[in-house]
């Protein structure tokens, strides 16, 4: 089994509990006060799930989807999860924590653009 074939359900699942804590974060920021770091979260998540999907839905077609999959999925799950920390507990996750993810999600991107120069073994032209 590739190790892309063991990250695809992961992706999917990734996506899914983004787009649900995305959901959940937004409904948090709007009724909990201050907003700043929990709709800063929400965002990310919500922009970040439905490209996973995308993701998932072209393993096939696009070669740097693994990549670009765990990139996204973890910077965003880091950069989401210390701005979740730093609303409910006031500290970072790890020092340099969202800069880290953030660096992660861009990287991600680049890869996701990277595809479009690669051919995937399994696509038809």
């Amino acid at each position: 089994m590739s190790i892309g074939a063991k990250i695809r359900p992961v992706t999917l699942f990734v996506a899914g509990i983004l787009g649900g804590g995305g959901v959940a974060l937004a409904a948090a920021a709007t009724h909990g006060g201050d907003a700043h770091f929990l709709g800063a979260a929400s965002a990310m998540s919500l922009a970040h799930a439905p490209a996973l999907l995308a993701l998932y839905a072209g393993y096939d077609r696009i070669r740097t989807a693994p990549l670009a999959a765990v990139l996204l999925g973890l910077g965003t799950l880091i950069f989401a999860g210390d701005l979740i920390n730093r609303h409910f507990g006031g500290g970072s996750l790890f020092p340099m924590a969202a800069p880290a993810g953030g660096m992660s999600m861009i990287a991600g991107w680049v890869a996701i653009a990277l595809g479009a120069f690669f051919r995937a073994g399994t696509a038809k032209a």
